[in-house]
């Protein structure tokens, strides 16, 4: 059962979206939050696999909300979710940078917002490849708009020349069938690569992995 967490201040964008959640038999609501403060605090007491926040709330609003679940580590098995009204925008990358795993639009089709979930619950990041590299163009380069950082440590010492290579990979947008094929080596490898860089880096996710390995220089934007 995949437990989630709705955090939205317009309680119709709540209930919306409860009422997709509640027909699927595998997902289970397990409260719902008004606001970022709120939602730290029913995410301690609830611990849900996802947690779905607004962007733009009232008060704590989403991307400081997702700073503080992400900062505590009783809550790391909590994957956190961006909903905004407005796709991909500089805000979405301050999200990122705090660790949310990824975003969805609100007005995604219900089929691809119950995959999503689904995504999210794996531990998988809600960053499709194209989606990683209009970010990296548009956004990567730019000074933080809300002052909010990852809070992960750099540890680009700990990785080895393979997990080097594959980081760069995975922040040039490539999947892990696309980093196989590069590396010459499984899908399943390409993978542990990845994985044990996120771990050594300690990353939440991939999404913050691209982040990091722009910001620490591991990585430099194409020239266009």
């Amino acid at each position: 059962m995949i437990r989630v967490l709705l955090v939205d201040d317009q309680p119709l964008i709540r209930s919306g979206f409860r009422a997709l959640l509640d027909l699927e038999e595998d997902i289970e609501v397990v409260a719902e939050a008004a606001d970022g403060k709120q939602a730290l605090d029913l995410a301690r007491e609830h611990l849900p696999d996802v947690a779905l926040i607004d962007i733009q709330m009232p008060g704590v609003d989403g991307i400081e909300a997702t700073r503080r679940i992400a900062a505590d580590p009783t809550l790391a098995g909590v994957h956190i979710v961006i909903l905004t009204n407005y796709g991909l925008d500089e805000y979405i990358l301050d999200a990122l940078r705090a660790g949310a795993a990824g975003f969805l639009v609100k007005d995604i089709v219900p089929d691809d917002f119950l995959h999503a979930v689904r995504v999210a619950a794996r531990g998988d990041a809600l960053l499709a490849p194209s989606i990683t590299r209009k970010l990296i163009n548009r956004y990567i380069t730019l000074p933080l708009t809300t002052g909010v950082g990852t809070g992960v440590g750099t540890g680009l010492e700990e990785l080895t020349s393979r997990e080097r290579e594959a980081v760069v990979l995975v922040a040039q947008g490539l999947s892990n069938d696309e980093i196989a094929g590069h590396m010459v080596i499984s899908p399943m490898t390409a993978k542990t690569h990845i994985n044990r860089a996120m771990a050594k880096l300690r990353a939440r996710d991939r999404a913050q992995l691209v982040v990091l390995a722009y910001e620490s220089g591991l990585a430099a934007p194409r020239s266009s």
